[in-house]
């Protein structure tokens, strides 16, 4: 049998009542439980502190979310709040001022520190968390209770849980725009989707959406889904649905996934009998569909691809942002020991892609989640956002070496694919490139230096919000806004953003203008356009088992 273990003085209910009887000069109520006396305890402090609070309320950050509710005003924890920012600016400062080391490590022991101080944050712990405490003893300990099962079943899973992991169902009420898988590989599914508008736009459009996460992001709730809005203006929408990597997926490179995007615009064509499809990369995707362009530049089939889009891509890695922290030979090693079987854990990338946002999508969820004990929300995108895929391990280490580590892909040559020497500078088609102005993955300035390896006419667009709330901008939720300039002397990212002319409201109108200039006759929307009514019968229904697949 093993002793009991007491509490540190400071959590001794005996204790808190009686520095709490002490301090307010009269006892507690007969049978005050601990929660109370502790929140008397804090009052009697408060009615000390409190023109030492008022004093030193200046250095709070009003914007800092963390503390925005009302009450953080009280002069107890007006003081931790206050304390807290002084140190976290002074620390995070000092390592920013650091003499001696070169800027790389700089960036990366700042990034390293704003983890630790986020973590430090008062808003952190249920027992320097106003907010926390006024639930708990309103609950009597209960939302303390449930935040400890909401933690433990998080534990169990590996994961934060976000959202209400029973609101939405794939092919229902997500993921739902109808449609049919009518081509299928080892690696992807070609799913395509049925007309809504009696004609279409001849040229196809086939979207390529990054493998590190679910093709869903673009088919969310019909309100928000990219894909049911194309169709919805009357273009032929194909999706590319990657396979979640296994063991059996163990030796699956970039080559790969290059290959596979080049067989999806053969199919494509094939299948409709059209010489060209336009096509969208989404981040990797992106960097991957340029590969792709430069190969069909080499072996002059580049009129296949009539014009390409880019959602948040990147060719050159040299900006890259705080993702360069995570490609150093300690990091590299790391996740090859976590790729023992041949493929990467999801939930290791989904932790990464957290961190760069961690108060957002860690410590809020965690105070949410874990001391307030609150019911998970009905949030698509987050749903989507947890819904994590795992990847082919060798592809991993060889694009955060070959791309973020020594950025050879826009050195001419330096890399191959599929036998070609990847250059590309011979990409001629043209390019609709959009950028997000908050994106913490591919930075604007970073999205912006393809223009510097292009050759083609190339139009930019910078997005509000970031990676993904600025890509799935649906014009009916009439959010956030988009900037242009369309002043051909200009050739760096500054340089636009100081010029450029601001619009209310979703980019996607712009883009579709942009994409009927590029061949806008209309075809019956019949035969081949009717998923399965073509060549390629019907294999299964939208959204495919591929993205079900766990």
């Amino acid at each position: 049998m093993t002793d009991s273990i007491n509490p540190p003085p400071f959590l001794d209910p005996e204790m808190i009542k009686a520095f709490a009887a002490q301090m307010d000069g009269k006892g507690l109520p007969e049978g005050a439980d601990p929660l109370t006396a502790y929140k008397h305890a804090m009052d009697a402090w408060g009615k000390v502190l409190e023109p030492l609070a008022k004093a030193g309320r200046d250095k709070v950050d009003p914007a800092d979310r963390r503390f925005r509710d009302a009450q953080w005003e009280h002069p107890v924890f007006d003081l931790m709040r206050q304390g807290y920012s002084v140190m976290s600016d002074y620390i995070v400062g000092a390592a920013d001022q650091l003499d001696g080391i070169d800027a790389e490590q700089k960036a990366k022991l700042g990034f390293a520190i704003r983890q630790v101080v986020d973590a430090m944050s008062p808003a952190n712990s249920p027992f320097t968390n106003p907010v926390a405490l006024e639930k708990a003893m309103e609950t009597k300990g209960a939302s303390l209770m449930k935040g400890m099962q909401h933690m433990m079943a998080d534990m169990q899973r590996g994961q934060l849980t976000h959202t209400d992991p029973d609101a939405f169902r794939l092919g229902e009420n997500i993921a739902a725009t109808p449609g049919k898988v009518v081509h299928e590989t080892g690696i992807y599914q070609l799913v395509q989707y049925t007309p809504s508008t009696p004609d279409v736009m001849k040229t196809p459009l086939v979207i390529f959406p990054p493998w590190i996460n679910r093709f869903y992001i673009l088919d969310l709730t019909p309100e928000k889904s990219f894909i049911k809005w194309c169709a919805d203006q009357g273009i032929t929408v194909f999706v590319v649905s990657w396979k979640s990597a296994d063991a059996s997926m163990k030796d699956v490179v970039w080559d790969d996934y290059i290959a596979a995007e080049l067989d999806a615009v053969d199919t494509i064509r094939d299948l409709l009998n059209v010489k060209s499809v336009h096509a969208i990369g989404y981040c990797v995707a992106g960097t991957t569909l340029a590969a792709a362009l430069a190969i069909l530049a080499h072996r002059g089939e580049a009129a296949k691809v009539k014009s390409a889009t880019f959602f948040t891509a990147q060719v050159d890695f040299s900006e890259a942002g705080e993702l360069l922290s995570f490609v150093d030979d300690h990091q590299l090693k790391m996740i090859e020991a976590l790729s023992g079987e041949g493929y990467l854990d999801g939930r290791f990338l989904a932790l990464t892609f957290n961190l760069l946002r961690g108060n957002d999508l860690i410590w809020s969820t965690v105070v949410k989640n874990y001391l307030l004990g609150d019911d998970y929300p009905a949030f698509d995108l987050l749903h989507w956002n947890g819904d994590v895929t795992n990847l082919p391990a060798r592809w991993h280490q060889d694009y955060l070496c070959d791309l973020y580590r020594d950025n050879r892909l826009v050195q001419p040559g330096s890399l191959s694919a599929l036998g070609v020497p990847l250059d590309l500078t011979k990409v001629e088609t043209p390019c609709y490139i959009q950028a997000g102005r908050d994106d913490h993955i591919a930075p604007a300035a970073s999205v912006w230096k393809m223009r510097d390896h292009f050759k083609g006419p190339m139009k930019f667009v910078l997005a509000g919000s970031g990676h993904i709330a600025g890509v799935v901008n649906p014009p009916s939720q009439q959010k956030y806004q988009y900037w242009l300039n369309d002043d051909p002397a200009v050739s760096t990212f500054e340089a636009f953003a100081a010029g450029a002319r601001e619009t209310n409201g979703s980019w996607w109108p712009d883009w579709l203008e942009w994409l009927k200039t590029h061949g806008d006759k209309r075809v019956a929307a019949g035969g081949a356009r009717i998923p399965g009514g073509g060549s390629k019968p019907a294999i299964e229904d939208a959204p495919g088992r591929y993205v079900k697949t766990r």
